[in-house]
């Protein structure tokens, strides 16, 4: 293993881990407001990708069709949770998981009935100039648009009163609606956010994995232990978690287990946080009184 190797690998490793920062982010987004992790959030950015491939085979310019993308999905994420998570808030846990397995299973079917099983691949958009010694052009683009859209969602949450109505409304709805806060729509426009984010993961991982309705599968996995090692229920440490696993998941596959047993990275964090710390980096530690 040489510098230069390494530096190669931690590189690309930050780029991908952009990619899990952002499906791991969607995912906390849809934790702090149900409590319940969206195992059908891959198959959000899936389909969204889909989508944009469609615009982009009909003669749309790419960035154009990006930002379309990016609007329906939204909308695909508010109407998901009007109409199919809505009416079982109050059902319980297992019901509620049940309803998002059914809707991973549901659009990866109707991805796969209207698109075909075929892999498709999926244009970058990022010219050749953009990349640099260690990085590939796309690899380059990835992380900026990531690190972009992050910064946009910063402001957003930080510096708006629909982002402080929206924060206010998924950690505590009660005291929320006491202020006049319409929580039920406050809510909604999380799930649209949330599904607008995995939408742009899934537009950057596409160009590297390919087109097809099963591509998110080991993404989501990354995602998922990116979220919980930084925190669960903290946005910040999904965006840090994200990039150590992307770090992590290159350079124990070029140089300790191979790019074969690269998943069992992310399957050993999983098992190692919930055994070691289950609320994360930078989780919320809950403490029980009795």
């Amino acid at each position: 293993m040489t510098f230069e190797a390494l530096v190669l690998q931690v590189l690309a490793g930050l780029a991908t881990g952009s990619i899990y920062a952002s499906l791991a982010l969607a995912l906390v987004m849809i934790y702090q407001a149900t409590h319940l992790v969206n195992f059908a959030q891959g198959e959000l950015a899936m389909f969204a990708t889909y989508l944009a491939w469609s615009l982009i085979n009909a003669g749309i310019s790419y960035w154009p069709a990006f930002l379309i993308t990016v609007g329906l999905a939204f909308v695909l994420g508010v109407l998901i949770e009007r109409l199919v998570i809505r009416p079982v808030e109050r059902a319980p846990v297992l019901a509620v998981v049940v309803v998002f397995i059914g809707l991973l299973v549901i659009l990866n079917s109707v991805a796969g009935w209207i698109f075909t099983y075929t892999i498709k691949s999926f244009p970058s958009p990022f010219p050749e100039w953009m990349g640099v010694r260690y990085m590939a052009p796309h690899q380059v683009g990835a992380f900026g648009v990531t690190l972009i859209m992050l910064a946009l969602l910063y402001l957003f949450f930080r510096f708006t009163p629909l982002g402080l109505a929206m924060r206010a409304a998924a950690q505590n709805p009660e005291s929320s609606r006491l202020v006049g806060i319409r929580v039920g729509w406050m809510l909604a426009l999380g799930w649209g956010l949330a599904a607008a984010v995995g939408a742009v993961a899934g537009m950057m991982v596409a160009p590297i994995v390919y087109l097809d309705p099963n591509m998110m599968g080991g993404i989501l996995l990354y995602a998922f232990a990116a979220a919980l090692l930084g925190g669960i229920d903290s946005p910040f440490g999904a965006v840090v978690g994200g990039l150590v696993v992307g770090v992590l998941e290159n350079v124990l596959g070029a140089f300790v287990i191979g790019n074969e047993l690269k998943l069992v990275v992310a399957l050993a964090l999983i098992v190692g946080v919930l055994l070691v710390r289950p609320s994360g980096f930078f989780g919320t530690v809950h403490v029980s009184r009795v």
